[in-house]
């Protein structure tokens, strides 16, 4: 094979780098997976799979004669991602990525048939190990919605209806911190109970991720109450509002990707709960507040 300058066109060139790019990335991140693992059989299947990115990029190499790097941000930007959110979740999204560029593969393997055979070859291999994968918080989603979507329902709720009964951010701080915590060790103490009636093993373990996400949720709902000074409970309200959409649409988008879920389907459901009974209770808080004639202000 020529090397690039003589064999290949300039939008060719292009998408062999960029693919070379995307395996030493894909080799980096990998490796990186593999280094956190506990698990014997995850740490084995990760190595693998950097290994195999390593030899597609070195395949690459051949034709550039070239050393090419990825970028440090991009690099630094999935590491994150990794620790917080799992690498079930980076690994899923990393195919999603790559099947973006399928067409170029496509019109890659007219010229250069390594591009036909790697593809082929990467997609089975990392189907094969993907599928031996397991991640722990995997198999806690479900106490980890529970915990969530509990805190969105009740806690949104909660801190409608009494915003305009208190009308002070300070006062509607505290009301759903004390609410929050007494609710997030409740929801704890129950999910153990229910899990023990059931038979469960790991009770325990669920009862802490749902009373971690349930916990989470209270922070960063009461959180623009205590920024903000008293008076501006209605753009606390506000900002309240809109953090429980980004936090929806956060876990939701999680879930599409680890699961390969609708994202928009489960995104508008919860959606449409959560500001249905923030929007009830708020009507109830200003009722309340007129028909005992409280006045805070």
């Amino acid at each position: 094979m020529n090397t690039p300058n003589t064999a290949m066109d300039a939008s060719l060139q292009a998408a062999v780098r960029k693919a070379q790019a995307d395996e030493e990335a894909g080799a980096v991140l990998y490796g990186f997976m593999a280094a956190r693992q506990k698990d014997e059989n995850n740490r084995r299947c990760l190595a693998q799979m950097s290994h195999d990115e390593k030899m597609h990029a070195q395949t690459w190499k051949a034709l550039t004669k070239e050393e090419i790097r990825p970028g440090g941000a991009y690099i630094g930007w999935m590491k994150f991602l990794t620790v917080v959110f799992g690498f079930t979740f980076v690994i899923k999204r990393m195919e999603k990525d790559e099947q973006i560029g399928q067409d170029t593969y496509a019109k890659m393997s007219v010229q250069l048939p390594q591009a036909a055979v790697m593809l082929k070859d990467e997609k089975r291999h990392e189907d094969q190990l993907e599928g031996m994968l397991d991640e722990e918080r995997l198999h806690y989603v479900g106490s980890i919605v529970l915990g969530l979507n509990d805190a969105l329902v009740e806690l949104t709720g909660a801190i409608a209806g009494v915003t305009f009964a208190l009308a002070d951010t300070k006062l509607v701080a505290m009301t759903g911190i004390i609410t929050g915590i007494s609710a997030t060790l409740s929801m704890a103490a129950s999910n153990y109970l229910a899990q023990r009636a059931d038979g469960s093993s790991d009770a325990l373990k669920s009862s802490v991720y749902t009373g971690i996400a349930y916990l989470i949720t209270v922070v960063l709902l009461v959180l623009p109450y205590l920024l903000l000074p008293s008076p501006m409970y209605l753009t606390a309200f506000v900002l309240m509002l809109a953090t429980v959409l980004l936090i929806i649409a956060g876990f939701n988008y999680y879930i599409s990707v680890t699961k390969e879920e609708n994202f928009w389907k489960r995104f508008a459901e919860m959606a449409s709960i959560s500001m249905g009974v923030a929007a009830l209770s708020f009507l109830i808080g200003i009722l309340a507040k007129q028909l005992l004639g409280i006045d805070t202000l």
